[in-house]
């Protein structure tokens, strides 16, 4: 799980500087944003004139209508029946429709491109940043936790600043138009109804910390299943071997459960809004009712029938917005931690950059020198102590030791990956801090124990490093390190991770792949370690012709393949207990002996029990 913790806006007004925040990526699309804005308000300002069109449709077309036909049947004639007027009110009716239908149409094309473009802009920001960042950054975070930034995260922030925010515009404009209309008919039926949202504002504000809570806890805990799940569908064969599926399926239902309640709490809460909505709506709409009926009877009447009909669909009407606005809030309030959390991820700052003034490597020779250095990954505990190291341009230098005595870290300290806590490291007689990191890194080749390839082909994988090279650059690479035969591949698919290539056909092309940028600092961590004899034997054959004219460090776990190195160094607790070449070492019997004999009787016993099965079988 991760170590890391996201960062909290824990005060009463976290909200605020989130949306400010967001809007900021918004506001990069003016055109778009503003007109997003006209539109809803056009919107907001057609519903609200279709109660006006609706009153004066009464008092104009259907009292007069009715008064006339009263007359005339007092005086025993047939009613003169005009409908000019009816059609005139159609028509604006229409007309205001068809505003409206405009309108719509361009606050949900605005809306749509707000929402892309403001998800991609976060989603390469996130990207770049998780580029960017260091390796003691992963060293505190599960995948699954980093995931869901970049997916479900990013989607949900971007729908508050456009579908979400279209309900607070066409509600403000709403609010605002219906209350002035109002109380500009009637001060005392308008004054109801004000004095009703109040109520509603007070219990936005009471809840809103409630839901606050329990979202901003189920993301935590939707982090925490997201990596919980890859770790254990990725540790399926391990939890299997170990007959852990039970336990780990009993953990995974406990955060999922954890989860669910606090969801269904966050859900709960913002479920309430709509019944107290409705509850005090359907109040001030009866007294609205109760009290304009009266005006409208009494003799002489206090409104008309158009007023009242108008009133009593403003006094319903006005608590929609009201509604969407609480909506929004419940919205904000789910959405503010999933923005917590992608602004923290964005707001990180990278362990390792270039210092102020830093200036680049010229070619490098590939000398490197440890002067006194210190290193630890957790402070106060050590991993190297005052390492005194000199090797010069042009020599291979092999590790050997024990897992866990600092070997991985003298490669990772080489490729700047992590910096000295204390003391220098000098590539070239420069302190390598002085220069950038990536006129280092370009003169610098990797490879791992664990190899990794992406999607594609084997030609993109070979030249990902350096993407000019040549089929014959690669070709001649491939066939350096024993690789000739996938020359005529270049144009095959490896698949997903290369899933469709053996575990030593993707390390001969991870081989491939360093040494075609021509590096001058060649490492390899125990880059043979996970594939077959036959392979290693095909790469080993290729190993003196691919450090040949460059520095080299080589991690090894079959010390057999480094007995051909310039030096080997013995590391135990950080330090460097014996250097020098292997014959020299041997001689000595120190600890490397000790190492190099119990491994060769064990690969000799192996061999003989191998040869042994061979005789038995035939």
């Amino acid at each position: 799980m991760s170590q890391l913790q996201d960062k909290q806006f824990t005060d009463k007004g976290a909200l605020w500087p989130f949306l400010k925040r967001l809007f900021t990526y918004a506001l990069h699309h003016k055109k778009w944003f503003w007109g997003f804005v006209l539109a809803v308000m056009v919107v907001g300002l057609s519903d609200a004139i279709f109660p006006l069109i609706w009153m004066y449709f009464l008092d104009n077309v259907i009292t007069p209508a009715v008064s006339d036909y009263q007359t005339a049947l007092a005086q025993g004639v047939d009613p003169n029946v005009q409908y000019t007027n009816l059609y005139w009110y159609i028509g604006y009716f229409a007309m205001n429709a068809i505003i409206q239908i405009i309108g719509v149409y361009f606050f949900i094309r605005c809306a749509g491109l707000i929402q892309e473009h403001v998800m991609f802009r976060l989603r390469k920001q996130l990207f770049a940043k998780l580029q960017e960042l260091s390796f003691s950054y992963y060293d505190k975070s599960a995948t699954g936790w980093l995931l869901s930034r970049i997916s479900s995260d990013s989607e949900r922030v971007t729908e508050l600043i456009s579908w979400g925010f279209l309900d607070v515009i066409w509600g403000f404009t709403m609010i605002f138009t219906c209350l002035s209309v109002m109380f500009f008919y009637n001060w005392q039926l308008a004054l109801i109804v004000l004095i009703a949202i109040p109520f509603l504002v007070l219990i936005s504000v009471k809840i809103r910390m409630l839901i606050l809570t329990y979202s901003r806890k189920a993301r935590k805990l939707n982090s925490e299943v997201t990596a919980n799940y890859a770790e254990h569908i990725n540790g399926v064969e391990v939890n299997k071997i170990t007959a852990q599926e039970t336990r780990v399926s009993t953990e995974f239902k406990d955060i999922s459960d954890k989860m669910r309640g606090a969801s269904f709490s966050a859900s709960f809460y913002t479920a309430m809004y709509l019944p107290m909505v409705i509850f005090i709506g359907s109040v001030a709409a009866a007294l609205v009712l109760f009290l304009g009926g009266k005006m409208a009877v009494d003799v002489p009447a206090g409104i008309t029938v158009g007023v009242l009909a108008a009133f009593f669909g403003y006094a319903t009407q006005i608590f929609v917005p009201i509604l969407d606005i609480a909506r929004f809030y419940a919205m904000a309030q789910g959405s503010l931690s999933a923005g917590e959390r992608i602004f923290s991820l964005i707001d990180e700052q990278a362990d390792i950059v270039d210092k102020a003034g830093a200036t680049p490597f010229a070619e490098i020779k590939g000398e490197i020198t440890f002067d006194h250095l210190d290193f630890s990954y957790v402070k106060d505990k050590p991993v190297l102590s005052d390492m005194n190291l000199h090797i010069q341009a042009g020599q291979s230098i092999a590790l050997v030791g024990a897992t866990g005595e600092g070997k991985t870290t003298i490669t990772n300290l080489v490729g700047r990956f992590y910096e000295p806590t204390g003391g220098a490291l000098k590539i070239d007689g420069e302190d390598y801090l002085d220069k950038t990191i990536q006129s280092l890194r370009s003169q610098l080749g990797v490879v791992l124990q664990t190899p990794h390839l992406f999607s594609g082909t084997l030609r993109d994988n070979i030249r990902y490093g350096n993407q000019e090279a040549t089929d014959e650059e690669m070709i001649a690479t491939l066939t350096l390190v024993g690789a000739a035969e996938f020359g005529k591949r270049l144009d095959e698919e490896v698949g997903d991770g290369g899933d469709k290539l053996s575990t030593g056909e993707k390390q001969l092309i991870s081989f491939a792949r360093a040494l075609l940028t021509n590096p001058r600092i060649l490492i390899m961590d125990e880059a043979t370690s996970s594939i077959d004899t036959l392979t290693e034997a095909r790469i080993q054959k290729g190993i003196e012709k691919m450090i040949k004219g460059r520095t080299a460090i080589i991690v090894a776990h079959r010390l057999s393949t480094i007995k051909n190195c310039d030096r080997i160094l013995v590391i135990k607790g950080g330090k460097i207990i014996e250097d020098g070449p292997h014959k020299e070492l041997m001689r000595q019997k120190g600890h490397y002996y000790g190492l190099y004999t119990k491994q060769l009787k064990r690969e000799v016993t192996t061999q003989h029990v191998e040869e042994g099965i061979l005789s038995f079988d035939s």
